[in-house]
C-alpha cells in the first residue's frame, strides 16, 4: 500500500497536481547510528540536521538512492538505504543511549552526540584509522546559525605516525616538500607533532585551543563537530577530513609550526600546480580552501594577533587532499610562540572573526 501511495504521490508531483503530501507519506525509522539530512539530495549538500537511530521521519517521496524526508516540520534529503520501515529494540536502545550520552559539559551546547565515519561515504575507503568517534555540539544559542564547524584538534592519535596512506585519492606523488618530502605518495596517517621549546607536545596545546574555539563557537550560535576532546582519538588524517566532509560546512585544523622563531600565524594554502589544482576533489575546491584561509588570517589579523609573512604558504596536505568542504589547515605560530590562556583566547577570537567573514555573517 505504502509503495502505491508513492507512485501516486509522484505522478501527482509530475503533473502538478494539488494534494496533501503529508497524507500519502509514510513514516520511517532512521537505521543509522547518526544520519545526516542534507538540503539537497547529493553528498555533498549542506548538512542540515543529525539523525540518531531510531528517529521517526515522515518520508515525503522515494528518489531512489535519496528520500525526501520531515522531521519535526523541518524537510531534507537523506540516503534511502539508511531507512527502515519498521523500528526495532535494538534501535530504540541504542537511540536512547546515544541521545543520553554526555561528554565535556558546555553551557553553549544544547546537546552532543557521537559521529562514527561513514565507511560508505567518499574517499572514506582511503583511511586505515577510523575506529574513532568524533562528537557533534548543537548550539544553544537562539540565533543558532545551522552552520557547522569541524574543529580538528591536530595530532592526537596514538600509533598514527607507523600507519601510511595516500597522500592523494589518485595515488599521484606529492607536489611540494613538508613532514613528507615531495615525489612521495604515501605519508604518515598522523604525525605525533612537534614540541614546544618548554616541553609540551604540540597535541596538548592543539587540544587545548580547539576547546575554546568550541565554546566561542557555541556561544556565538555555530555548530561544532569537534574530531578530538582527549589525548587519543583513532581517526587519521583522511578519516577527520571525510568526517567533515559528510557532517560539516568547514574543516579547520589547529596547528603550530615546527620553526622556533615565534614567526606568527599562517595557513597552508592550495599549491599553484596545474597537475594539483586538476585533480578531483581539490579541482571542485581548491578555492573555497584558499578564501577559507585567507578569511581566517585577516581574522586573526584584525584581533591583534600575529601573522607570518604574507599569512600563507602553500602545502600538498593529506586533508586538502581529500576535502570536499571548504578546509584549511591554519598555523597558529610556532614552538617558540606563548600558548598561555589569554593568547589562545585572543587566537580563538581571531578565528571566529575569520569564519564570521566567511560566512558573511553579520
Amino acid at each position: 500500500m505504502k509503495k502505491i501511495s508513492r507512485t501516486i504521490l509522484g505522478l501527482a508531483l509530475m503533473l502538478g497536481l494539488n494534494c496533501n503530501i503529508t497524507a500519502l507519506a509514510g513514516t520511517m525509522y532512521v537505521n543509522a547510528s547518526n544520519l545526516n539530512m542534507r538540503k539537497e539530495a547529493s553528498m555533498t549538500g549542506q548538512v542540515i540536521q543529525l539523525l540518531p537511530r531510531g528517529t521517526a521521519v515522515e518520508q515525503v517521496q522515494d528518489l531512489g538512492e535519496w528520500s525526501q524526508v520531515t522531521v519535526n516540520g523541518k524537510s531534507g534529503y537523506v540516503a534511502t538505504r539508511y531507512l527502515a520501515a519498521a523500528k526495532s529494540a535494538d534501535s530504540r536502545q541504542e537511540s536512547a543511549s546515544t541521545m543520553a550520552q554526555t561528554h565535556v559539559t558546555s553551557a553553549n551546547a544544547a546537546k552532543s552526540w557521537d559521529v562514527s565515519l561513514d565507511m560508505n561515504a567518499p574517499y572514506a575507503s582511503f583511511s586505515k584509522i577510523n575506529s574513532g568517534k568524533a562528537i557533534f555540539y548543537q548550539s544553544s544559542s537562539a540565533n543558532r546559525k545551522e552552520k557547522t564547524i569541524c574543529v580538528n584538534a591536530g595530532h592526537g592519535t596514538k600509533g598514527g605516525s607507523s600507519v601510511k596512506t595516500l597522500c592523494h585519492p589518485d595515488g599521484t606523488p606529492k607536489v611540494t616538500g613538508g613532514t613528507t618530502a615531495a615525489g612521495a605518495t604515501t605519508a604518515v596517517a598522523v604525525s605525533s607533532g612537534m614540541t614546544f621549546n618548554d616541553g609540551t607536545p604540540e597535541s596538548k596545546v592543539t587540544l587545548a585551543m580547539a576547546k575554546i574555539l568550541k565554546e566561542k563557537l557555541l556561544a556565538e550560535g555555530y555548530d561544532v563537530l569537534m574530531i578530538r576532546e582527549g589525548d587519543d582519538v583513532q581517526l587519521d588524517n583522511i578519516a577527520r577530513s571525510v568526517l567533515a566532509n559528510t557532517n560539516a560546512d568547514c574543516h579547520i585544523a589547529l596547528h603550530w609550526d615546527s620553526t622556533s622563531k615565534d614567526k606568527g600565524c599562517f595557513f597552508m594554502s592550495v599549491p599553484n600546480n596545474k597537475t594539483y589544482r586538476a585533480m578531483e576533489p581539490v579541482a571542485s575546491h581548491w578555492q573555497s580552501h584558499n578564501r577559507l584561509g585567507t578569511c581566517l588570517i585577516e581574522g586573526l589579523r584584525e584581533n591583534g594577533n600575529k601573522i607570518f609573512s604574507s599569512g600563507s604558504m602553500e602545502m600538498d596536505l593529506t586533508q586538502t587532499s581529500y576535502s570536499t568542504v571548504p578546509s584549511v589547515d591554519i598555523e597558529l605560530g610556532d614552538k617558540a610562540s606563548s600558548y598561555s590562556d589569554t593568547t589562545l583566547n585572543k587566537l580563538a577570537d581571531g578565528l571566529v572573526s575569520g569564519i564570521h567573514q566567511f560566512f558573511e555573517v553579520n
